[in-house]
């Protein structure tokens, strides 16, 4: 069983996911940071400046100066604030991994087009005596035996 997963960890495509999820996990923290650092602070300037980490509902029914204070005295809240900017979050990163493949598409195309474009030089011609074909390089035409003219 050993030797089974040793052969099963060590296959290709399970080192591809390891470093997918690494990337993946660092790529998380960006967006996040990106949403918690920059975003949110420009939407709560044009919502009046609102928090939105800080908005909640006690499942109690009474009112406490802040989220701290009512989870510091262990009342249940409904953290909504969270949740809204979690969806924001979730809304950036997802755009952002729809721009980011949408550029790598555009590359592997790009790429396909310049292979396209430039044809693949010839590896053969045509006797101008026998009409045989023969390789480009070749002096003598195995064919007819005549001496085929240099390219200059």
């Amino acid at each position: 069983m050993l030797k089974e997963f040793k052969k099963f960890a060590l296959k290709g495509n399970m080192i591809d996911l390891a470093v997918g999820m690494i990337i993946g996990t660092a790529f998380n923290k960006l967006v996040s940071s990106l949403v918690n650092d920059m975003f949110m602070p420009l939407l709560g300037l044009l919502t009046g400046k609102i928090d939105f980490a800080k908005l909640y509902i006690a499942l109690d029914g009474n009112k406490y100066e802040s989220l701290a204070e009512a989870e510091e005295l262990g009342v249940a809240c409904f953290k909504y604030g969270s949740f809204i900017a979690g969806l924001i979050d979730f809304v950036i990163m997802a755009f952002v991994v729809f721009l980011f493949v949408k550029w790598m598409n555009k590359l592997r195309d790009l790429g396909k087009k310049e292979e396209e474009a430039a044809p693949a030089a010839p590896t053969i011609k045509v006797c101008p005596f026998c009409k045989s074909e023969i390789a480009i390089d070749a002096t003598r035409c195995p064919h007819c035996t005549s001496e085929q003219p240099t390219a200059e």
